[in-house]
């Protein structure tokens, strides 16, 4: 769904999110904050090449899960998770040549209060620091990145996790994903989600709202301490 195609429409007729309040706002970072693709595939597809792998069969299963658990599903004999883990996350931080910030969003993050929303990564802190800074994106005051939990997105303890830190349930929160595991954890979490498809080259099948940038959202901060997103009028 575009906003090409709901601007016009009446409130009612809009998606949910866009008529509810929330206790606060959950972003995925790479894919939904910024672009880093162009970063990610250059690393990773060096990496699979380095195993043998099916590149392009593999790079699609990269985006929104912890490099850990990326390299663990790939069931290669014979390798240390851990340093291949180091190789992985060293290149991503050396290389930030093309990561971008996704249109609208500083704009969109600077109208939040600071203490109702939280960026949750599959990003080590050291990597997301990185691309965050290279975005021109400045570090929120909550941010979960793949040290803070055991079990990573699809599962829900990183969302959780970032509701327990802003004192609010997680079934009060909007969650703003890009990648199938990042909805998926956002879903298991109890959340709303709004999916952001400025990376998708094609059409991207959900349930969920859509969004290709920020630009035609606004913040609506309520005196009771709730957020609503609201489409921008013309």
């Amino acid at each position: 769904m575009s906003h090409r195609n709901t601007r016009n429409k009446p409130l009612t007729d809009q998606p949910a999110v866009f008529r509810k309040t929330y206790a606060a706002f959950l972003f995925d970072m790479d894919g939904t904050l910024l672009s880093s693709i162009a970063a990610a595939e250059r690393v990773w597809g060096t990496w699979a090449r380095r195993h043998g792998l099916d590149v392009d069969a593999f790079l699609p299963t990269i985006h929104g899960v912890r490099a850990a658990d990326t390299i663990r599903r790939q069931n290669l004999a014979g390798i240390d998770i851990d340093e291949e883990v180091r190789w992985v996350e060293r290149a991503e931080i050396d290389d930030v040549e093309g990561v971008v910030a996704i249109d609208g969003i500083v704009d969109f993050l600077n109208a939040l209060p600071q203490d109702k929303w939280a960026i949750v990564t599959s990003a080590t802190l050291e990597l997301a620091s990185k691309r965050l800074a290279a975005a021109g994106i400045a570090l929120p005051r909550h941010l979960v990145t793949a040290e803070d939990v055991t079990r990573g997105k699809p599962a829900p303890d990183p969302f959780l996790t970032a509701a327990e830190r802003l004192g609010v349930k997680a079934s009060d929160c909007l969650v703003f994903e890009d990648a199938p595991a990042g909805i998926a954890a956002g879903e298991a979490a109890g959340a709303d989600v709004m999916v952001i498809t400025a990376t998708h080259a094609g059409h991207f099948e959900t349930a969920h709202a859509t969004t290709g940038n920020y630009v035609d959202m606004i913040v609506i901060a309520r005196e009771d301490g709730t957020l609503a997103v609201e489409r921008r009028k013309v």
